[in-house]
């Protein structure tokens, strides 16, 4: 196996001479074999590596213990050793993102401050052909383009992949032949995570039941795919240059002669390439905005559509112009805010808002008197046993309602909201504690009277918000 990984670094010039390689070393058997195969390949050829790990801290005993592993064959192997410890639950908060892809950015931002740290040169980690795979279904399945069927590339930039021409199979048997010990990430056994499930289930059925082969296959069929994808960006980089201008402050222009005089294939490349260059990202942007900034470009001239990352593209006599509305207009709070379940008895932190909100159940005493109920805007005592779902918090949705008096009146939240008088522009930003469809709180208005505390309430619940002041920040890297 080692014979077949110095050749393909070799066949993609992925280390040279001299090079400072950061390595991403997690303890696993797919790390610890890249680390291994590394010291091999450093026999021949001089370079230096400089092993990166990162404590997420999920798995508290066993990621110490996997750090103090890393360490050690470091340690004997006399290897720089740079270990980050970082609260990947509270930062995958903070970003509104999946633990898996929180996890995913903070390891890639570990190593490129390790790479600027110590003047890297490469970035390796350990990629191999059943995560290819796994990532390739997983795009097709989520509906992905062309480039989401190229996988993992084994060069992109300064980082490498040297263990995408073996199998997770290959790895683990050479690993057991020469007895090089690993740690077994627990998680990894799990199917709570989407890859895990493509691992556990998709891959294997695929392997017995359609060909044994299956990850062999996908992985020379995305490389094929790579190569069709560099030269449709190649081609959609010379077409954009040719039909694409940038109106001063007013955003980009996609000349409509010119554009139409583009093969089909490269018209909808270019589109994609025009916003996601005005909306400096490419995630929310779909074949569906694609294909609605076509249908514009043989529309009638004045006509206009709003498209993610609060860009617009507006029909104009020369062709299409995208253009940027942030900045120019305030940003709607509404499309930022997604729905969050408050946590029973904790808190949870509101980002966007810079909020926290407080809960806390507790018996209602022998001795209550209504006049211990708070009058605080901000905190609130609720009936919580009349309470049916999990509580959120969240912005207005369609059929939301609140009950406005001691009858059990209600009212559609629409109708309550334009009856006080609150602005249009306002309505849809507005925080909103609900029970279901039913809206128990709107912070700094009016707390729902069916859900007050009364006479036979058994269980109180409190709901405190307040204005999260301290910046929590990532820890920082501890250079060992």
């Amino acid at each position: 196996m080692m014979k077949k990984i110095e050749a393909f670094i070799k066949k993609y010039h992925m280390i040279q001479e001299n090079d400072i390689v950061v390595t991403g070393v997690s303890g696993g058997a797919d790390s610890i074999c890249l680390l291994f195969a590394l010291l091999e390949l450093k026999k021949a050829l001089d370079f230096h590596i400089v092993v990166c790990h990162i404590n997420h801290g999920i798995r508290e005993v066993s990621a110490d213990r996997d750090e103090q592993f890393v360490r050690k064959i470091c340690e004997e192997k006399g290897l720089t050793f740079r270990v980050f410890h970082k609260n990947v639950e509270l930062i995958a908060i903070k970003r509104k993102q999946s633990l898996e892809e929180a996890g995913r950015m903070v390891r890639r931002e570990a190593f490129e401050k390790v790479l600027k740290e110590v003047n890297g040169t490469k970035i390796a980690t350990a990629h191999h052909q059943n995560d290819n795979a796994e990532t390739l279904l997983m795009n097709l399945a989520r509906g992905s383009g062309l480039r989401g069927m190229c996988g993992i590339t084994p060069v992109n930039g300064i980082w490498i992949r040297p263990l995408l021409c073996v199998k997770r199979s290959q790895i683990e048997e050479w690993m057991e032949r020469y007895k090089i010990p690993f740690c077994q990430d627990e998680t990894n056994e799990e199917d709570l995570y989407t890859r895990n499930r493509v691992r556990h289930r998709i891959i294997p059925e695929l392997e017995t039941q359609v060909n044994p082969q299956t990850v062999k296959h996908l992985y020379e069929a995305s490389v094929q795919v790579q190569e069709v994808w560099e030269y449709i960006a190649a081609q959609t980089k010379k077409a954009y240059a040719d039909c694409v201008q940038e109106q001063k402050q007013e955003g980009l222009l996609i000349y409509k002669e010119k554009f139409d005089a583009l093969p089909d294939v490269l018209k909808k490349f270019l589109i994609k390439s025009t916003l996601e260059n005005i909306a400096k990202a490419s995630k929310d942007v779909t074949s569906a905005h694609i294909s609605a900034v076509l249908d514009l470009l043989e529309g009638q001239v004045g006509r206009r559509i709003n498209l993610p990352y609060h860009i617009t593209a507006k029909r104009v006599y020369a062709g299409v112009l995208v253009e940027s509305k942030k900045g120019k207009k305030q940003l709607n709070l509404e499309e930022k805010l997604s729905p969050r379940e408050l946590l029973i008895s904790g808190e949870i932190v509101i980002p966007e808002r810079n909020l926290k909100v407080s809960c806390k159940v507790f018996k209602k005493k022998a001795d209550f008197s209504f006049s211990l109920i708070p009058q605080k805007t901000y905190t609130k005592w609720f009936d919580y046993d009349i309470i049916k779902n999990s509580l959120l918090i969240r912005t207005r949705q369609q059929g939301d309602r609140i009950v406005i008096d001691k009858k059990g009146s209600t009212q559609k939240l629409k109708n309550y909201l334009i009856n006080e008088k609150v602005p249009e522009e306002k309505r849809g930003s507005l925080l909103l504690i609900a029970d279901g469809q039913q809206i128990i709180w709107i912070p700094g208005m009016r707390q729902s009277h069916a859900y007050q505390v009364k006479e036979e309430t058994k269980r109180i619940l409190e709901i405190r918000i307040t204005e999260e002041k301290t910046d929590v920040r990532d820890d920082p890297g501890v250079n060992i």
